[in-house]
């Protein structure tokens, strides 16, 4: 590639001329002009290759698309890579391959990837609000985008909205479940890094809603509301259940008679239902197997404690006991999961053991898992608290 070649000149380029065969016009330092039979002109550069020293060829675009100046610099930019032992032609090979790796992995495909394997940790209900919330606040802005080119301004920008109304808990969760999918993107060869690593320090800090529950000295007024409400028999002991054994909602609307052991007077929900994913044993008091024999010639022959109206085969809504609770005169002041509240405060004020109601709510101990939990003393005593706010529930003005 000797430097004596006489350059082209842009009216050269112009003039070129087809030809019974298809020529090439030198512009020096392997920059080629080649004239095809049909008129057509495209640049080439011939180089040598630098591992193998081989000659080849590479296309730097056609004629008059890329005029000879921007030819020539595409040249240039070719041999710094020669200069650098890197092979031109590879490289533009890479880059393409690149630029459709970066089209394939959009941020919703890779997140797709990552939810199939995310989802088989949680439960279906808990998947199909997590997959929602992404579809709600990231897709539609972000879902097409490479997700290499994602930048933490531009989330931050995306999410703030949605703070500015008040969703400021659900802007943290999005977040939590994009850094995820980020770290199995960089896990995965998708990504080198995560540039999204501490955007949750843009967002404030959520405001901590309590439960609406009600004060010790108010349950009369919810028994007597219960005691004349308009409801089901099914809705009417699924309230009362979850009163009498301080169960969460979903808890106890997803009862099924197996879990029953009316010989031994216990209840025992497996792990896969606890929110804590523990095992949860809860002694029955005789009232609550009053309860429980109440609602049996209605659902015995079913799986479920408290079946559905319409699809007897399912459960009732989780959401069943709110819903009553509204209409019965509570709505701002009670909620199903506020029970639980009301049964804890009432036997913190009467002195009992707060390890017991701490186990009796199915709150786990973050620090050790007490190996005295299923002991069957240790389930006596508990049956004796249980037993006592049982009896508390129905004294005298609180029948039900």
């Amino acid at each position: 590639m000797g430097n004596s070649t006489t350059q082209l000149t842009a009216t050269a380029v112009a003039n070129a001329k087809p030809k019974e065969k298809e020529y090439n016009l030198a512009d020096g330092r392997g920059l080629m002009l080649r004239v095809k039979t049909s008129g057509s002109k495209f640049w080439l550069l011939n180089y040598s290759r630098p591992v193998t020293k081989k000659r080849a060829n590479l296309g730097l675009g056609t004629y008059p698309d890329v005029p000879l100046a921007e030819a020539r610099k595409r040249r240039e930019t070719a041999r710094e890579l020669l200069a650098k032992g890197i092979d031109p032609q590879h490289h533009l090979q890479q880059q393409k391959e690149s630029i459709k790796t970066e089209a394939t992995n959009t941020l919703k495909a890779v997140t797709d990837t990552w939810f199939e394997i995310k989802k088989q940790k949680i439960s279906p209900n808990h998947a199909a609000k997590l997959y929602r919330r992404l579809e709600l606040y990231l897709f539609p802005a972000l879902g097409e985008l490479p997700i290499s080119s994602l930048t933490a301004p531009q989330v931050i920008q995306v999410l703030k909205p949605a703070e500015a109304k008040g969703n400021i808990e659900t802007c943290k969760r999005v977040i939590s479940w994009l850094n995820e999918v980020m770290t199995f993107a960089v896990n995965t060869g998708v990504i080198h890094s995560n540039p999204l690593i501490g955007i949750a320090a843009a967002f404030g800090v959520p405001q901590k809603r309590q439960m609406p529950t009600l004060k010790p000295a108010e349950l009369p007024e919810l028994m007597e509301a219960l005691s004349y409400a308009s409801i089901t028999l099914t809705t009417r002991c699924l309230i009362e259940l979850q009163l009498h054994t301080m169960t969460r909602p979903a808890e106890a609307a997803k009862a099924k008679w197996d879990e029953i052991d009316f010989e031994k007077e216990l209840w025992v929900i497996p792990a896969e239902r606890m929110k804590m994913k523990r095992q949860h044993i809860i002694p029955l008091s005789p009232q609550t197997i009053i309860i429980l024999n109440r609602i049996k010639p209605v659902s015995e022959h079913l799986e479920y404690v408290f079946p559905a109206a319409r699809t007897p085969k399912n459960h009732t809504n989780t959401e069943t006991a709110n819903v009553a609770l509204k209409r019965m005169g509570f709505k701002g002041r009670l909620v199903a999961h506020g029970l639980r509240s009301l049964a804890s405060t009432t036997l913190n004020e009467q002195g009992f053991d707060a390890e017991l109601i701490e186990v009796s709510l199915a709150h786990v101990d973050k620090n050790t898992v007490r190996s005295a939990y299923n002991r069957a003393d240790y389930i006596e005593r508990r049956r004796v608290l249980m037993c006592w706010w049982s009896e508390h529930i129905q004294q005298p003005g609180r029948s039900i």
